[in-house]
């Protein structure tokens, strides 16, 4: 169904979402800073509460009636109303080491739906959009997902979608990649999901799969997905929900044939 997001609450959330990628850009270095588990996880939550600072209030103020979704790491359902799914710093963990993937995501999700996203770069400056019904954007240019409909050509990615996951969900992403590495041409395993989501919405790549329910992770690039002409379904190809317990997005011209390998594993 069609959002209607108004006159000015794209320009804001956008805003909001680029002041506070300025705020990320300033804590990051070239090189790892951390190197016990304990200092790693010590510079991670740093960033997360230095963005968190500049980008909570200024959402709410943005969408009157709105929501925060708490933990950024949560999967499920959440309850009915709209709700702020935010990642301050989605691929912290690349942020943290002196890697160049990572964003600052911030998407509104009414009744378990994505309705309007926005994810910024802020090495590039670049700035992805996407409202539900009003199509997707990279800078005002719009977004088409790759025509490709052979699998053995495609580019497909997975990755796990946080720390400390259960062994099965590791063995599911073990098989998976050998599956894929059989069936489509090159597989890509990275952090974060969105970083490879945004490649899938502008056919760069051609699939991303996660055995994973971590919504700040996949709502931004769903919705991103769907509105540039994919197909974004669970892993029985079930439409996705946040209520979904995994997650495929695929152009439409391979999206059965990676599901036809994806769905015994899942």
């Amino acid at each position: 169904m069609p959002f209607d997001a108004g006159t000015t609450l794209m320009s804001d959330v956008t805003a909001a979402v680029k002041s506070a990628g300025l705020t990320l850009r300033d804590r990051y270095t070239l090189h790892a800073r951390g190197v016990s588990l304990s200092e790693v996880v010590e510079e991670i939550h740093a960033n997360d509460d230095a963005v968190l600072d500049v980008l909570r209030e200024p959402l709410l103020r943005a969408r009157r009636g709105s929501q925060w979704a708490e933990d950024e790491l949560a999967g499920g359902a959440l309850p009915p109303g709209e709700w702020w799914v935010v990642d301050p710093a989605e691929g912290n963990i690349n942020h943290v080491h002196g890697m160049p993937d990572w964003a600052v995501t911030a998407t509104l999700v009414r009744d378990n739906q994505p309705v309007l996203t926005v994810v910024h770069l802020p090495l590039t400056g670049d700035t992805y959009t996407a409202v539900a019904g009003g199509g997707a954007h990279l800078n005002d240019q719009p977004l088409k997902v790759s025509a490709k409909t052979d699998l053995g050509a495609a580019l497909v990615g997975t990755g796990q979608a946080k720390p400390g996951e259960d062994k099965d969900t590791f063995r599911r992403i073990g098989e998976s990649v050998t599956a894929m590495l059989v069936n489509g041409l090159v597989v890509r395993v990275s952090v974060p999901a969105t970083m490879q989501l945004i490649h899938v919405a502008a056919g760069r790549m051609d699939a991303f799969w996660q055995f994973s329910d971590v919504r700040s992770g996949l709502v931004a690039g769903a919705l991103l997905v769907l509105e540039a002409g994919g197909t974004v379904t669970d892993l029985a190809g079930d439409s996705w929900s946040t209520a979904s317990r995994d997650f495929l997005a695929a152009a439409p011209g391979i999206h059965a044939a990676t599901l036809n390998v994806l769905s015994p594993i899942a």
